[in-house]
């Protein structure tokens, strides 16, 4: 690893870099969480192009915090709906540099309940 990197950077690129090595044949489900949002994008990276995404930032979610699990969830579902629409079902999980805990668990658990796979 690169040396003078904070935790994040290091973790978000032993991410990326796990990911790549599955082989790029499904989208990638990616997902940010800042202090008060949680954004979520399904991205196809060989055609380059975002195929569904879902955020609290939306009309849809207004009246809900994005700092909460509920928030995160519903964000999961929405996301998991409209990939499906789109025609994928199949997914990796890209956390990012974020942990496997709390509203980034909470957005994939919603959005393996709404019909995503990974």
């Amino acid at each position: 690893m690169a040396k003078g990197l904070s935790l994040f950077e290091r973790r978000r690129r032993r991410v990326r870099t796990a990911l790549r090595a599955k082989g790029g044949l499904r989208p990638r489900l990616s997902v940010h969480r800042s202090g008060r949002h949680i954004y979520a994008q399904v991205i196809d990276d060989e055609a380059g192009r975002t195929v569904a995404s879902a955020s609290t930032l939306e009309k849809d979610m207004k009246g809900k915090t994005g700092a909460t699990a509920d928030a995160a969830a519903s964000v999961g579902k929405a996301v998991a709906e409209r990939a499906k629409k789109a025609g994928v079902t199949q997914v990796v999980f890209d956390r990012g540099g974020f942990l496997f805990h709390g509203r980034v668990k909470a957005l994939a658990d919603a959005a393996r309940e709404g019909g995503l796979e990974f």
